[in-house]
């Protein structure tokens, strides 16, 4: 027994000392070592406007690009959305937003940016958009594709009141296909709203192509109102048709294209009650109708007459009435309208169109801002291009 316990004695220090080194193996810096680098940073990237901006507006230049790398798979997105359209640079180094954002709205950033030693990261970050008290719609009075008459002019109504005049008529943009001169001219608010008219100094030349763009969307319109929307309009203008309409001739005359197509007998507004007297001026017109009813309480009538062309919003029509036929060509006996016989009435409404001028001369009260939403023609030239807001 003592034998054993002397084996074992020498043996134990043994043990221990080979376990010290096993452990002191383990925990030793050597070969095999598991990698503890830090992970690399992220590609830089910039972003415009600056990630999580926010009070945006719709036409602010949204970009994002890698000054060395490449970016892959990058779009601008809102919830529930469809991307936001735009395009990746030739070098793949920028991405740029082509089209307008939406006001009051959220969007995200997706995609990858690549570094030149081939690590990458994700895009991140988000893009809010401005929420406006008031959005204020504009509204064009000539549509695409339209033909229109030499007087026309080119009318902007908006729905609310813009107090930034300045901003709005920079937005607002005319371009024809030969030289015209012209000018916008802000008109007093009307129909819940300001509105803004643009006509050339003399009549429109036969036949020029016409593009009107009012880039509206995003614009501070001041006292907290934004543009809703862009609109734009391609028309054309038609050939020159000009009624000369003296009313001390007791006739209408219609020049179209420098050649005289008609003569014929009328009457006009007796020069007797100023209410009834036709204005001198130049009128534009504006809608025609087969039958039109004509009411007046003043004068205890309502009738309808045919072949009725609008010339002025005061109620003054070109139009067919019998009963005045006697007076026809020798007096003026209406309410301020020009009466032709029916056969003359239909012969004009066939050829006039929306933009058509009619020159009325020859009484003592003319046309003006009182009498309806087109006198555009009455302001002599420079105080139209002083009512400009530019």
């Amino acid at each position: 027994m003592v034998t054993t316990e002397k084996t074992v004695r020498r043996v134990l220090p043994g043990v221990v000392v080979a376990m010290l080194a096993l452990v002191a193996a383990c925990s030793s810096g050597g070969a095999g070592a598991p990698d503890t680098a830090a992970p690399p940073p992220p590609v830089p990237v910039v972003y415009a406007p600056a990630a999580n901006a926010t009070d945006v507006g719709p036409r602010t230049p949204v970009s994002v690009s890698v000054p060395d790398g490449r970016l892959a798979g990058v779009a601008l997105t809102p919830a529930g959305g469809k991307p936001v359209e735009g395009a990746l640079s030739p070098d793949g180094r920028r991405w740029t937003a082509s089209g307008a954002l939406d006001y009051a709205t959220t969007y995200t950033w997706t995609g990858t940016a690549t570094a030149t030693d081939g690590h990458s990261s994700p895009l991140a970050g988000t893009v809010r958009t401005i929420a406006p008290k008031q959005q204020v719609e504009a509204t064009l009075n000539v549509g695409d594709g339209r033909t229109v008459g030499v007087a026309a002019p080119i009318a902007i109504q908006f729905d609310g009141h813009v107090a930034d005049r300045a901003a709005a008529e920079k937005a607002l943009q005319v371009q024809t296909s030969q030289p015209t001169e012209g000018s916008w001219a802000w008109l007093p608010d009307q129909d819940g709203g300001s509105r803004v008219h643009w006509r050339p100094k003399e009549y429109w030349e036969p036949g020029t192509k016409v593009t009107v763009a009012a880039d509206l969307l995003g614009v501070d319109l001041g006292g907290g109102a934004f543009g809703r929307e862009d609109v734009s309009s391609h028309f054309t203008i038609g050939r020159s048709q000009i009624v000369k309409a003296d009313v001390n001739s007791f006739r209408m005359i219609v020049i179209r294209d420098g050649q005289q197509v008609m003569d014929v007998p009328a009457s006009y507004g007796i020069d007797a009650d100023p209410n009834r007297t036709t204005r001198s001026g130049i009128h534009v017109v504006t809608e025609k109708f087969t039958d039109k009813r004509m009411i007046s309480r003043q004068y205890d009538y309502d009738v309808v007459e045919q072949w009725a062309v609008r010339m002025s919003n005061n109620g003054e029509f070109i139009h067919a009435n019998p009963k005045s036929a006697a007076a026809q060509g020798s007096s003026n006996v209406t309410h301020g309208c020009v009466n032709l016989s029916i056969e003359d009435a239909k012969a004009y409404y066939d050829t006039a169109m929306y933009g058509d001028p009619v020159e009325v001369t020859g009484t003592p009260i003319q046309l003006s801002a009182r009498d309806g939403d087109v006198y555009d023609w009455t302001v002599p030239w420079s105080t139209w291009k002083g009512q400009s807001a530019l």
